[in-house]
């Protein structure tokens, strides 16, 4: 297969992983570190599970 038969993914734009996210609120309590409080939850990066991270998908 060649690069003529794919085009970008579309969910990751190529990128081959999807950013993580951060999410900050001061009225709920996100997780602990140690002996403090974060009000932020974050998602970690991921391998974008349309490509499985190759960054193309088939047309």
């Amino acid at each position: 297969m060649n690069a003529a038969d794919k085009n970008v993914c579309p969910e990751c734009n190529g990128e081959k992983v999807i950013q993580g996210t951060c999410e900050c609120n001061s009225e709920w309590r996100g997780s602990k570190v140690d002996d403090d409080w974060s009000d932020c939850q974050c998602v970690p990066q991921v391998t974008c599970p349309m490509c499985k991270g190759t960054g193309t998908v088939e047309k």
